[in-house]
């Protein structure tokens, strides 16, 4: 069982925020068999740079490339230019699916790209208000008012993954979520 608890994950670039949720959603799946939906990041990369970023929804397995080096665009992430379109049709129908339909909503990531788009900040506004238990990856520097209105929010927990605790912390995070206090 599952209690309506919000997380948010944060932490540095490549502290391994999305490997922690993807962690907790192997375990959320396998050992509680919710419904697990949403949205969720993922580096493209040839080995030693990146060269791309998708967005998979995770109900459906629909994905896009919305980052790479050949877009022109003034939102990037590093040395990829972002096409907020192709970002916003798959990850908005994803995390509204979510909301209606699954018993846990992901989204991530809440970053410094993502956040230019006016209808994922709606969305995730949105989110936030569903009574439903919910997981985030959210940029640890940015300055952004959804970034700030969510870590001042009474019901988020926000933990920070680190490379020490990146291991450990899916677990803690389960704990939380079914209900333990720690």
């Amino acid at each position: 069982m599952v209690n309506n608890i919000k997380i948010g994950i944060t932490g540095l670039p490549g502290s391994g925020k999305t490997f922690t949720l993807k962690r907790v959603i192997d375990m959320l799946t396998n050992e509680e068999e919710l419904t697990v939906g949403g949205m969720i990041d993922e580096k493209i990369t040839d080995g030693r740079h990146d060269i791309g970023v998708k967005v998979r929804n995770l109900l459906t397995g629909d994905e896009v490339v919305f980052a790479n080096p050949e877009t022109e665009s003034k939102i990037t992430i590093g040395n990829l230019g972002v096409d907020l379109s192709l970002f916003e049709s798959v990850a908005i129908d994803a995390i509204r699916s979510a909301c209606e339909t699954c018993d846990i909503i992901i989204i991530d990531e809440v970053g410094k790209a993502e956040v230019e788009s006016q209808a994922f900040v709606d969305v995730v506004k949105e989110a936030l208000d569903v009574d439903k238990p919910m997981i985030l990856t959210l940029h640890k520097k940015s300055r952004n008012p959804l970034l700030q209105d969510i870590r001042r929010r009474d019901d988020v927990r926000i933990l920070e993954v680190t490379p020490t605790n990146r291991n450990i912390l899916p677990y803690k995070i389960v704990k939380l979520m079914s209900g333990e206090n720690i």
